[in-house]
This record gives C-alpha cells, sequence and structure tokens, in this order.
C-alpha cells in the first residue's frame, strides 16, 4: 500500500534499536525525513549509517528525552536539520521500579513517569504549534498491553495507562485542528537486548516454556516488524479517520474485551 508520506519530517524517540529502530525504518522507507534520538552515540551512529545505506534519509541526535535540555536540543536540530516535524512518534519507555508497591521506591515511581509519560508530553508541546497551525500532524505514542489491563511493573502499568488517558484527551482537542493522535499498544516484543531477550537468556527453559504457552497464543514472542507497520500506517492520510485510538499489536496476548 502506498502510504503517500514523501516529504513528511517524523520524529522518532529512542530510535537506533528494538521498536523504535523498526518504526523509524518504516517511516523512512515511506519517504519521510526521520530524525532519531538515543542515549548510545555509538548505537545511534551505527544505526544511521544503517539507514543511510539503504539511501533513507535519517538523521541522529544523541539526547535523553527524559531531560529537558536534550528533549529540546533533539527538536531544534530537527528543525534545522530536515525542517518541521508532521510526525512525532514517542517510543522510549521502561520499567523502572517493581512488580510490588513495597519495593517501588518514589523515585523509581518518578522515573517511571518521566520515562514512559512525561518525555513525550514534552516533545508534544514542542511540536504541537506548527502542526495546527498547518493543520495536520500525527502524534502516535508507543504504549503497552500492561496500559490496558494488569500486568508490568507498578510504575511501567501506571505511566503507560495514563499515556493512554493522555492521548485520548489530547486527540478530542486536536482533530479538528487535522492532527490526529493515537496510542499502539505492543504485546511481549522480542530483539536483542529486549527485556524479553534477557528473559529468555535468564530464565530455565521450562519457565519460558511455560510463560509462552500461558500467555502467547500464537506460541512464540512477537517481532518488531508489525509495529513499525501499524504506525506508518497511523502516520497516513490512510488513517485519516482513526484518532484517540489505542490499537493492540499483540499476536492476540492480551485478555481484556476493550
Amino acid at each position: 500500500m502506498e502510504l503517500e508520506l514523501h516529504g513528511k519530517v517524523a520524529m522518532v524517540t529512542g530510535g537506533s534499536r528494538g521498536l523504535g529502530k523498526q518504526i523509524a525504518g518504516a517511516l523512512a522507507r515511506e519517504g519521510c525525513a526521520v530524525s532519531i534520538c538515543a542515549r548510545n552515540k555509538e548505537q545511534l551512529a551505527a544505526t544511521v549509517k544503517g539507514f543511510s545505506a539503504l539511501g533513507y534519509h535519517v538523521h541522529g541526535v544523541e539526547a535523553d528525552v527524559t531531560q529537558e535540555a536534550d528533549a529540546n536540543r533533539f527538536y531544534q536540530e530537527t528543525l534545522q536539520s530536515l525542517g518541521h516535524p508532521g510526525i512525532l512518534v514517542n517510543n522510549v519507555g521502561g520499567r523502572r521500579g517493581s512488580v510490588v508497591f513495597e519495593e517501588t521506591s518514589l523515585d523509581q515511581f518518578r522515573a517511571g513517569l518521566e520515562v514512559n509519560l512525561i518525555s513525550a508530553i514534552r516533545l508534544v508541546a514542542l511540536v504541537m504549534p506548527h502542526m495546527k497551525q498547518e493543520g495536520w500532524g500525527r502524534i502516535i505514542n508507543i504504549s503497552s498491553i500492561y496500559g490496558r489491563e494488569y500486568g508490568g511493573s507498578i510504575d511501567y502499568m501506571t505511566a503507560k495507562a495514563a499515556l493512554i488517558a493522555f492521548s485520548k484527551h489530547l486527540a478530542l482537542q486536536t482533530a479538528r485542528h487535522g492532527v490526529l493522535v493515537n496510542c499502539v499498544a505492543p504485546g511481549s516484543i522480542d530483539f536483542p537486548g529486549s527485556t524479553w531477550d534477557r528473559f529468555q537468556h535468564t530464565q530455565p527453559p521450562e519457565v519460558v516454556s511455560e510463560f509462552i504457552a500461558r500467555n502467547l497464543p500464537m506460541g512464540r514472542f512477537g517481532w518488531p516488524d508489525p509495529i513499525g507497520e501499524m504506525v506508518a500506517f497511523l502516520a497516513s492520510d490512510r488513517a485519516n479517520l482513526i484518532t484517540g485510538a489505542c490499537i493492540n499489536v499483540d499476536g492476540g496476548q492480551s485478555r481484556s474485551l476493550f
């Protein structure tokens, strides 16, 4: 399907590996100029080099978007190198605390909210004025099925649920301006260095097999490609009646009806 994204500028946080890299590649393949950020300078450079070898127009910025100065610099460097972003994908996230409330400090809660929620809000505030002025924009926030139902650490579940709520609220405010806001909620996605990659390498085989049998109807962990394809679709005018939605990409893993 031709998504007609040629000439659009996209920002993707955490774009040097895993889901972020897959999302950046899917957008670049469709003709977007993509600005990615990451904290690891070497990984970032390698990813940009790999994309360039494919003929993609990708710019890399070493930045930690949980830090206000870094988020601002990511945005400003994107403007200077590529132009105003019409697409923002907030992909950065991760757990900071424990499944158990008493084992999760207030500082860990704050860190979990910062990486999964506040960093997204911060970047939305930067890109929104120009999107509204142009009458076109796409904001896609990567949440989790554990923002829709029980699972994960307590700080992660809380923050991802809040990200979905923020996205819904924002979507209803910005729809009349042509700015569409959606969430994608991945299930247990496996890629090198992921939580589920570590799980499979650190747990006994019988534990891994039991987790798969109990939780994954397809009999295997998910993979990044469908996440990238879903984000690219939501970024396009092919999805121009979809806003305020949270779309699971989980191989049937989630149990909730809603």
